[in-house]
């Protein structure tokens, strides 16, 4: 995946409360979550209008009370509205009193932000034994680290069993592996201890003895390393909640914006990977500071690491070589990767600690989408659907538990606004929404600053509008005479958003190329599943570009099937919430390992359909 900046992982604590600005746009809204507890943190997101303020808050690392999932049984996700709007739903009077309604109490789960709010989030009142994480998945907490405090009985002449016999005898319902490390510290940590110890296990391997009981802490990071941005949230995985998280550029910035550029410059030099490799541990290890800094936690205490991410980042991480992805027959080094631990990876945390990857289904639906598929369980779902996570190379996921298929589509880098006149990252003065009533062009920037360029949530705003306001035809060229903002640079046609920031003729043409190909892909997927787009039952986006996406535009254009707007979810950073699923549940991390027997990979290159249905895709609908 290739997304831009995630927004909803930009999350920031906040000294003082202020006040934010009355402007607004119907399409997003900007949350303060107001957090109850000793330090009263204070954390801000901007989100798509509609978004539920739980999942809001779960997309931001803030914890709501809850155990039935966000579907509205349980009554805990109890939350205060103390500025801004939400309309009490028809649940709410069975959790709330009369007064507790008016004075803005409501439930999380069934209050679509719709404006900007600021919330107030209690305290948690219980030790969750589940979490909200992925798609609305209530994960049953099962990590695989795990503690056991022992009080063992000093060794005496008369009892000779070794240090080790001791320590495994307290706990005979495992049979851990056992390093050498541990025998090299054992006697003394135990001695020490006056024999009263932690052991740390992961899965089955004993990776520590700690004097005392620590069995309250541990902890574990989850990694989505992207092409572009890299996330890093820490858990508890006492609760199974997030602790802080955290978002970066990815340093291999300078080698190109994609894996293709990437992948060349280490053709071209040999001492390109050892430095795209220092680059994607720099970074790692940057957020790894961060996040444990945010929340106080020891390093030492992080005894796992998740990292989702595709597969040329993976590899480039791990030090394997990626020439072979770029070129027929497209070929990985492996599906499924060995035993790596945090150092492979570069990352400072407990000096045994494991780094858990997932699997790739290919070259191009790599680890991330597999964390994706996690994420959204749609082989666990009965109903059919969709799962488009947008970017430069766009995975599609199609089906249900009867049967599953995947696919790319090489949409190139027009939602990336990378080959667009104006286009620019997702940052400040970027037109991230644009709408035109009655000739009007209605624009929200990102910092709420004046405009300076488009990014790709903009660019396909634009462009919806542009065919809605019957300024574009069906086959992508300008209607002239149908707007004084329409002017020419050069011999090209453009239409001004702003006084400096134009979409241009060219500019149209990238995004028809770039969705006609992701609506060919999952047209396809769609006749060898043997259904109609109509029987999808839902539509996911994925990606920090898809949760951005206005589910009218993106219908608008033509680049999702033509649906109820209901049925069209912005799906969030879906590969760092497959990370974080793995973190917390071995049982989940197992049926990510099964996503290779149970998902059909549809390779599209030389398939006789595609022109055809590539052509067809290229009009924006009627």
């Amino acid at each position: 995946m290739d997304p831009p900046l995630p927004r909803e992982a930009e999350s920031y604590r906040l000294s003082a409360v202020v006040d934010l600005p009355e402007e607004q746009h119907p399409d997003r809204v900007r949350l303060r979550f107001l957090q109850s507890g000793e330090d009263r943190a204070v954390k801000e997101a901007r989100v798509l209008a509609g978004t539920t303020i739980f999942d809001a808050a779960s997309w931001n690392g803030v914890a709501v009370d809850s155990t039935c999932g966000g579907h509205g049984t349980c009554k805990k996700c109890r939350v205060k509205v103390v500025s801004g709007q939400a309309p009490v739903s028809p649940v709410d009077p069975r959790a709330f009193s009369v007064e507790e309604l008016k004075s803005g109490w409501r439930l999380a789960c069934r209050a679509a932000a719709q404006e900007d709010m600021t919330i107030e989030v209690p305290p948690l009142q219980t030790r969750p034994k589940a979490a909200l994480a992925g798609v609305g998945r209530h994960i049953i907490l099962r990590p695989a680290v795990q503690k056991r405090f022992v009080e063992l009985e000093e060794s005496t002449l008369e009892d000779q069993q070794s240090d080790l016999e001791r320590l495994l005898a307290a706990m005979d319902d495992v049979e851990p592996r056992v390093p050498l490390g541990i025998l090299r510290e054992l006697g003394g940590t135990l001695r020490r201890a006056n024999w009263n110890v932690t052991a740390v296990l992961v899965d089955d391997l004993l990776i520590d003895v700690e004097e005392g009981d620590t069995s309250g802490d541990r902890h574990a990071i989850a990694f989505d390393l992207g092409t572009t941005t890299v996330v890093a949230t820490l858990l508890d995985l006492e609760t199974g909640l997030p602790k802080a998280v955290r978002s970066v550029l990815n340093a291999q910035q300078p080698f190109g914006a994609d894996v293709i550029s990437r992948i060349s410059a280490i053709m071209m030099d040999d001492d390109a990977l050892e430095r795209l490799q220092q680059h994607a541990h720099e970074t790692l290890q940057q957020l790894t500071d961060e996040v444990c800094t945010e929340a106080g936690v020891d390093p030492a205490e992080v005894y796992e690491i998740v990292v989702a991410g595709n597969q040329t980042m993976i590899q480039i991480a791990l030090g394997i070589d990626p020439e072979p992805l770029s070129m027929a027959p497209f070929t990985v080094a492996t599906r499924r990767m060995p035993e790596a631990t945090a150092a492979d990876f570069g990352v400072t945390v407990h000096r045994r600690a494991p780094a858990v990857t997932f699997p790739a289904l290919g070259a191009y639906v790599g680890p991330d989408i597999v964390a994706g598929i996690l994420a959204t369980g749609i082989t666990l779902d009965r109903r059919v659907r969709l799962f488009i996570d947008v970017g430069t190379n766009s995975e599609i996921v199609l089906g249900s538990s009867a049967r599953t298929l995947a696919t790319a589509a090489p949409a190139g880098p027009a939602f990336e606004a990378a080959q667009i006149r104006c286009g620019m990252r997702a940052a400040d003065g970027a037109i991230e929404g644009v709408r035109i009533v009655d000739g009007d062009v209605e624009l929200t920037v990102i910092g709420d600053v004046a405009p300076v360029g488009l990014c790709g949530s903009g660019l396909v705003d634009a462009v919806a509008e542009l065919v809605e306001a019957e300024m574009l035809d069906h086959s992508g060229r300008f209607i002239l005479d149908n707007s004084d903002r329409f002017g020419t640079i050069g011999e090209e046609n453009v239409f001004y958003l702003s006084d400096d920031v134009y979409l241009s003729q060219r500019d149209v043409r990238e995004l028809q190329f770039a969705k006609a190909s992701i609506a060919t892909g999952w047209q396809i997927l769609c006749r060898d599943l043997g259904i109609e787009p109509s029987e999808i039952a839902q539509v996911l986006l994925g990606g920090s570009f898809g949760s951005y996406l206005t589910p009218a535009s993106a219908i608008g254009i033509g680049l999702v099937p033509k649906l109820p707007v209901t049925r069209i979810v912005a799906a969030g950073n879906v590969a760092g919430e497959g990370a974080k699923i793995a973190a917390l549940s071995v049982t989940e991390r197992a049926a990510a390992n099964a996503v290779l027997d149970e998902v059909e990979y549809v390779e599209l290159s030389g398939r006789e359909d595609f022109n055809d249905l590539f052509i067809d895709q290229l009009a924006f609908p009627g």
